[in-house]
């Protein structure tokens, strides 16, 4: 064993940890047909934050933000150009064996499954080449079964299997040797309403229950919001946010839409924003905090024939592409 991993740190809940780190790609670029030139391509630049043990950390950001980057970092598959790594006190490239025993890595786009051989075949495979005893074993194999449901499928090859049965056994492959910290890019990815509410009520009970320290990225905003406490906001390889949701809201307003259906062109709506025409409805912005629903609907009432009308909350995406637009 390394002497980093000798070494780890003392702070016993730290398990993620990084300090101003940067990560940058030097590009050549045409300029001409017969001219190139150096561009410098920032992934991170001066990038801090640190989770404790038992945190559900959610990791937004736009594509290119340097989330997958991140991801990288943290699993020892890059180093930084400036700043410190450490996943529990030990710097993942020099200790990576140390690090991935207790760390499991999901990438919702790839599987770990081998396509022509029955599941169970590649649960064995990491318990022979991870050297995951028995005990370990059979007890995490026998909780995935149980709560993941893949005990329906144990005995079918891979390449049988629904998008959905997929990724739950690709998550329980990740579990089985029961790591303290869970990284996870986009696990929902694909998934049904059905598969997506299975893993993410998994997901919440693994870390209330066992205190799993969870990082996960995801395009779905209100599923990140649902499973995580945090939120890390990446925005042009810094970090734009660090904080719960409804302090995230509040920065861009307690927003509302409504969707207004009336004949002929969009009507003014004092204390509102139009926003465009969807579906057959005009739709329109209000900041609640700034406007009451008793204004709105008095405005409303002054429109001529308006045939239908329906309030409700800003989509959770709607709001983040505006914060985005706001931090360029």
């Amino acid at each position: 064993m390394s002497n980093t991993a000798v070494n780890a740190t003392k702070t016993w809940d730290t398990v993620v940890e990084l300090s101003h780190v940067t990560k940058y790609f030097d590009q050549k670029r045409p300029v001409s047909l017969f001219k190139r030139e150096n561009h410098r391509v920032y992934a991170l630049n001066d990038v801090s934050f640190t989770l404790r043990k038992g945190e559900f950390a959610a990791y937004a950001g736009p594509n290119g933000a340097g989330k997958s980057t991140t991801f990288k970092l943290l699993s020892g598959m890059l180093k930084p150009q400036q700043g410190e790594v450490r996943l529990f006190g030990m710097e993942p490239c020099a200790s990576r064996i140390p690090v991935m025993r207790r760390t499991g890595i999901l990438f919702g786009n790839r599987s770990e499954l081998w396509w022509d051989h029955p599941v169970r075949a590649s649960f064995e495979w990491k318990k022979a080449v991870w050297d995951i005893d028995d005990a370990t074993y059979d007890r995490i194999s026998a909780e995935m079964k149980e709560l993941l449901g893949i005990d329906d499928f144990w005995n079918s090859f891979a390449r049988e299997l629904s998008l959905g049965q997929r990724m739950r056994a690709n998550l329980a492959l990740t579990l089985l040797h029961d790591p303290e910290l869970v990284l996870l890019d986009e696990p929902t990815l694909g998934l049904d309403v059905l598969a997506k509410r299975q893993m993410i009520e998994f997901l919440k009970k693994i870390n209330r229950e066992k205190q799993v320290t969870i990082l996960v990225t995801s395009h779905d905003m209100d599923d990140l919001t649902e499973m995580a406490n945090r939120i890390l906001l990446l925005s042009g390889g810094s970090l734009a946010f660090d904080g719960k949701y409804d302090q995230l809201v509040q920065m861009a307003g307690d927003n509302r839409i409504i969707k207004l259906i009336v004949p002929g062109e969009a009507p003014a709506l004092e204390g509102a924003v139009y926003l465009g025409r969807e579906d057959g409805r005009h739709l329109y912005r209000y900041d609640a905090s700034q406007t009451t629903a008793q204004q709105i609907f008095g405005a409303i009432s002054r429109v001529p024939d308006v045939q239908d009308v329906e309030l409700g909350h800003e989509a959770v995406e709607q709001v983040i592409a505006r914060l985005y637009q706001n931090m360029l």
